[in-house]
């Protein structure tokens, strides 16, 4: 009797999983192919980087895309070499171009600029430049406090400012947030992220929205991170 107990346990168990699996791929496969709500948020884009694979730009335009960020520079020393390629193309294709650096806490604000303006030229076309902080201090070789992390942002927050001749958009992760709780102290628009659902970890709106960083395109090869922006 405990054996038969014990099969039928088993069965159901597998049969739970099972069902668990489905609903996961179908969940995934509808994650793919879902943007947000066109009537509430009629401007929609990319953000693409080099890891993210060949983008078909005339692709992206088709599928609705109106804009795209490019990751440009990342600390003092990453650069996408090819990043003034890309934005010919994309904006052959017919879609508005902007620039993100991933500023690096572990370094100091005057080399992470320069690294920027290397491969960003001065352009009035482009749209406003975003600084991305995504990671906080805990990594980094030497001991460096969240003030410290604050103000060589800010610095580079002005440098590229300075340089893009806008205001630059501040684009903070979930994480970074409830670290340094910056939202608040740095008067810039924000970026946040979320899939699905609107991010609210700021306190305060959001200009720009990560929602659905597994987007598949047709015509495209791979997947893209799917932005939208507040009008």
């Amino acid at each position: 009797m405990a054996r038969t107990s014990r099969k039928w346990l088993w069965r159901v168990l597998a049969l739970l999983l099972l069902v668990a699996i489905v609903a996961g791929a179908a969940a995934w496969w509808q994650l793919r192919g879902w943007t947000p709500d066109r009537a509430r948020y009629p401007l929609q884009g990319v953000l693409w980087g080099m890891e993210d694979g060949p983008a078909n730009w005339p692709a992206l335009k088709a599928n609705g895309a109106g804009f795209v960020y490019l990751e440009a520079s990342s600390g003092s020393f990453a650069r996408d070499g090819e990043i003034n390629t890309q934005m010919e193309r994309a904006r052959a294709a017919g879609l508005a171009v902007g620039a993100v650096h991933r500023f690096d806490p572990c370094q100091p604000a005057d080399p992470q600029a320069g690294n920027f303006a290397t491969v960003v030229p001065r352009d009035a076309e482009l749209l406003p430049p975003v600084i991305d902080l995504s990671k906080t201090q805990d990594a980094c070789d030497q001991t460096i406090s969240d003030a410290a992390v604050e103000s060589e942002l800010t610095t580079l927050l002005n440098q590229i400012e300075t340089h893009t001749g806008k205001p630059a958009i501040l684009k903070i992760s979930s994480g970074a947030e409830e670290h340094f709780k910056l939202a608040n102290r740095i008067e810039r628009d924000l970026w946040l992220s979320r899939t699905w659902r609107e991010p609210d970890y700021a306190g305060r709106p959001w200009t720009l929205w990560t929602a659905n960083p597994y987007h598949a395109y047709e015509g495209g090869e791979s997947t893209v991170r799917w932005v939208v922006a507040r009008e």
